[in-house]
């Protein structure tokens, strides 16, 4: 995994956890043969093609509310 990669995307989603979340369940759709949303270079991994689309804005997320708890 690219630093520099792990750096930029780090600027986006600043929530370490939320990041890791997010490009590990990416790496997993990658691996199971999803196809990339970026020009993929020739030496990168999976993880550095997750991190390239968060940085371009093709990987987003979005917070679910929880729902009421019924009383």
């Amino acid at each position: 995994m690219s630093s520099q990669l792990l750096e930029e995307a780090s600027k986006i989603i600043p929530n370490t956890a939320l990041l890791v979340n997010l490009v590990s369940k990416r790496v997993r759709q990658l691996t199971m043969g999803h196809r990339p949303l970026v020009e993929v270079g020739p030496r990168m991994s999976n993880a550095d093609v997750a991190l390239k689309e968060i940085i371009d804005g093709k990987l987003t997320f979005e917070f679910q509310p929880e729902p009421a708890a019924k009383i």
